[in-house]
Formats: C-alpha cells, sequence, structure tokens
C-alpha cells in the first residue's frame, strides 16, 4: 500500500515538474517560492494590521507570528526530522528524472514546510478576515496555493509533501484562529473597515 503510494506520488511529481514544464513557469515560479518575493506582502500586511487595526494590530501581528513560528518548528523541526524523507532532486535512484529549476538543498522533503507555513498564515488571516473581507478566502488560498506548487514544480518537493504541508498549516491556522476568537472575541464585533486609517 505504502508503496504503490510513494509510486502514484512520484507519477504525479513528473506530471508537475516535466509535464507542466514552459518558459513563463520557468520564470515565474522560481520567483513566487523564494523568499525575496513573499517576505515584502507580508512585512507590509503586519503594518497594514497596526495601521488599521491600532493596538489591535499589534496583538494580530503577535498571534501571525506565533502563527508562522508553530508551523515552523512542527513541520522542519518535528515532522521532517522524524519521517527523514529524501527530497526528490536528492534521491539517488530518481534525481535524474527531475527538472531541478532551483538549487535542491540539503534538508528533508517531508513536509513541505513552504506548504505548512504558507497554509497556516493563509487560514489564520482567513479566520480573522472573512466576515469583515469577502475575498480573503480565495486571495489567502490562491496565494499558499502557488507559492505550494511551485515547489513540485522546480524540483525540490513530492506533491504529498505539499498536501499533507498544506493540511498541516490549515490545522494550525484555524486553530490559531479559534484562540484569537477565544481571547479578543471584540475583534470580531468591531466594524471597523479592512482599510488604512488616516
Amino acid at each position: 500500500m505504502l508503496e504503490q503510494l510513494i509510486h502514484i506520488d512520484k507519477e504525479v511529481f513528473l506530471a508537475i515538474n516535466q509535464g507542466l514544464s514552459n518558459p513563463f513557469f520557468d520564470w515565474l515560479l522560481p520567483i513566487m517560492r523564494n523568499p525575496f518575493t513573499w517576505a515584502p506582502l507580508y512585512l507590509f500586511l503586519i503594518i497594514f494590521f497596526i495601521r488599521s487595526y491600532g493596538k489591535m494590530g499589534f496583538i494580530i501581528v503577535a498571534f501571525t507570528l506565533l502563527n508562522f513560528a508553530a508551523s515552523d518548528v512542527i513541520s522542519s523541526h518535528l515532522i521532517k526530522k522524524t519521517v527523514k524523507r529524501v527530497r526528490p532532486c536528492n534521491d539517488v535512484e530518481f534525481k535524474n528524472e527531475v527538472n531541478l529549476r532551483v538549487r535542491c538543498g540539503s534538508g528533508y522533503s517531508f513536509t513541505s514546510s513552504h506548504a505548512t507555513n504558507h497554509f497556516a498564515m493563509a487560514f489564520f488571516w482567513i479566520m480573522l478576515f472573512r466576515r469583515k473581507w469577502k475575498h480573503a478566502l480565495w486571495l489567502c488560498v490562491t496565494w499558499a496555493t502557488i507559492v505550494s506548487v511551485s515547489q513540485i514544480y522546480v524540483g525540490v518537493h513530492y506533491p504529498l509533501d505539499i498536501i499533507c504541508g498544506a493540511l498541516l498549516g490549515m490545522g494550525i491556522g484555524i486553530l490559531n484562529g479559534y484562540l484569537f476568537k477565544r481571547f479578543f472575541p471584540q475583534f470580531y464585533e468591531t466594524k471597523v473597515p479592512l482599510s488604512p486609517t488616516p
């Protein structure tokens, strides 16, 4: 059963890594999974929360950072070091079939920390803002999905790493969203618009 699942995982990997190959994705997707691309966006959001919500904005930022820390520790330090799955680009028997578009890295593959971290952030913010901003759900999920799938395309993660990382991140984000709601219910009762204060 496990061998069959791993076989399917590799087949889906090749369908994305090789089957979707085109010059546009070769240019775009390595950029999308690069921290230099998304770090400025997250910095902007941190400033945005503080300007929009004042003291509550600082609390949102604190929970956001705790949410990120929790997802990163669980994925990178607990699961990866326990499972020890080799990345496709480092797998001696498989790496010759991989179109590697970035540096492979020496870390383990399961679960994808990119997927875990981005989906944790996405679903934490969805829990906070879905009633205040109707576009929160699809924008957050789309962003996290693009960043995560790019990890397969560039050759550093298998699809199962991404799927399990995304599910883990969703769980962490939702749990932290519920904790935020329990400790700060007044945030959901206010009618503060989702726009910076002048």
